[in-house]
């Protein structure tokens, strides 16, 4: 089963102003973003709740799609307004009462020298059906987790807050050797090695009732889901430590460990390396946060709907 199964044979696709078909939605082989990596992009969940079909944060979500694009001088050449109602009318158009939405700009076909010098920027949003992504079960039971060889690169090298196409093959190799090992997902460290976060999700760790994560100058994406966690955490009375260093050894000794990410919402996570975390299921703080999360981007409660864009 191919992640576009459902939607492939007549699904549109928004790109530089217009919608195509599914099929069409193409790029030349020489464009500047397949040789070098140059785009940015954005992973959106829009959830079917009780008020209807909405997105969640695509504000916070769009802020930092065009942040992301600032230390590459990409204009992405559209307003908050047009790419808003394009992003509404693809999920529209698609049929879709719950969906994964991928808004991604690259430097197009234009020049194959380093400098992306003339080439244009193409803008995209596409949106399809997506389930858990780390399967249903890892939601309840979570997963086992290794900590990767491979280290996350610094941000003194290539910018951490702004998420980069060609940065990805870091994730897919941290996350590709945990998967080869028998493990779900993988844990990544900076270069001090200290705990940075997993290939597409944050950290979290919980001990003596209080929850821990890395800060932002540990070399973490500024995760959006990180600080929707954050924000319930201390909400429900927890004292959250959001600017802190995790040395390795902290994840085995830890009471509960967890993940965020749009795409991986709140996975508990129940081994690490193969030493059990608490007592190897769900903990409670874990519960409690992703109960809250869940019942949040469901609608099942008022709170927060300045974070909804309705559909």
């Amino acid at each position: 089963m191919g992640m576009f199964d459902d939607i492939a044979d007549d699904g549109v696709i928004w790109k530089n102003g217009e919608f195509v078909d599914w099929a069409d939605a193409t790029t030349h082989v020489l464009t500047h973003g397949l040789h070098y990596g140059t785009g940015v992009f954005e992973g959106v969940r829009a959830y079917d709740t009780e008020e209807g079909t909405a997105i969640f944060r695509w504000d916070e979500h769009l802020d930092r799609f065009y942040q992301s694009g600032q230390p590459y001088d990409m204009e992405l050449g559209y307003s908050r307004e047009e790419l808003t109602d394009a992003t509404l009318e693809t999920v529209r158009r698609n049929d879709l009462e719950s969906a994964y939405i991928r808004p991604i700009a690259y430097y197009g076909y234009g020049s194959l020298g380093v400098s992306p010098g003339d080439s244009p920027v193409d803008v995209v949003v596409a949106a399809w059906p997506w389930g858990a992504y780390l399967g249903e079960e890892a939601l309840e039971n979570g997963i086992d987790v290794m900590v990767s060889s491979w280290r996350k690169h610094a941000s003194s090298q290539i910018p951490t807050n702004a998420k980069t196409t060609g940065l990805y093959v870091n994730s897919l190799l941290a996350g590709e050797e945990a998967r080869r090992n028998g493990y779900a997902e993988a844990i990544v460290l900076n270069k001090e090695g200290n705990v940075a976060e997993g290939p597409g999700e944050n950290l979290f760790l919980v001990r003596d009732g209080e929850i821990y994560t890395p800060g932002l100058s540990e070399s973490i994406l500024d995760g959006i889901t990180r600080d929707t966690v954050i924000t319930l955490a201390e909400e429900r009375g927890y004292k959250v430590h959001d600017a802190v260093s995790i040395s390795r050894g902290e994840l085995n000794t830890a009471d509960e460990l967890f993940f965020t990410g749009s795409a991986a919402e709140v996975t508990p996570i129940r081994k690490v390396d193969n030493v059990t975390i608490g007592d190897g299921s769900r903990g409670p703080v874990t519960e409690e946060l992703q109960s809250a999360f869940f019942e949040l981007v469901e609608r099942r409660t008022d709170d927060h709907d300045e974070w909804f864009t309705y559909v």
